[in-house]
């Protein structure tokens, strides 16, 4: 239900207004409905909500202010740069200075305490590779493994009393420092 409320501005200057903005308002959009005539009305404001229900209407009919309005999450004020630029910069938000970093002592590179050195790592997963690559040669593919432990010689290296019984891997290399023989 929607209800027609006349405004009147005891102020000399808004009514001016008002009326200038009424009078754009007619010539813009309302030349072919009334034609040289102005419309029977004046600036108005339209409202709905259960304050201006008639008293006649059972209030069970009548929606209350709660249902009729969509409400949605908004700010009630902006955000100063001020109050953005705290947020952003919080110091749990910045990045942490590392106090772990140490030199490798096999490459020379830094690297973080207690963490493989990246450019270590990369010599250890090509090696890895290489020994891959020699035991799927030795076994003829993925389903043929042994149930046996596998131990990897390197040039220079014998089998132990140890090694009786698994399968052996040998390298045509010098052992790197950093492949430690169980």
């Amino acid at each position: 239900m929607a209800v027609l409320v006349l405004v009147r501005s005891p102020l000399p200057r808004l009514r001016t207004l008002l009326q200038r903005c009424w009078g754009k308002l007619e010539r813009g959009l309302w030349p072919g409905v009334f034609g040289d005539q102005s419309p029977p009305w004046g600036p108005a404001l339209a409202m709905q909500g259960p304050a201006l229900v008639p008293q006649g209407i059972n209030d069970a009919e009548a929606p209350s202010l709660f249902e009729s309005v969509v409400w949605m999450a908004a700010p009630k004020q902006r955000r100063t740069i001020e109050v953005n630029r705290c947020r952003r910069r919080n110091p749990s938000k910045l990045i942490e200075i590392k106090r772990n970093i140490d030199v490798c002592p096999e490459c020379g590179n830094l690297k973080q305490k207690h963490v493989l050195c990246g450019y270590c790592y990369a010599k250890v997963k090509e090696e890895t590779r290489l020994i891959r690559m020699e035991i799927y040669k030795k076994e003829g593919g993925p389903l043929n493994a042994p149930t046996v432990e596998t131990v990897v010689l390197y040039e220079g290296e014998k089998p132990t009393e140890k090694d009786e019984g698994k399968q052996i891997i040998e390298r045509a290399r010098k052992r790197p420092s950093w492949f430690v023989r169980n």
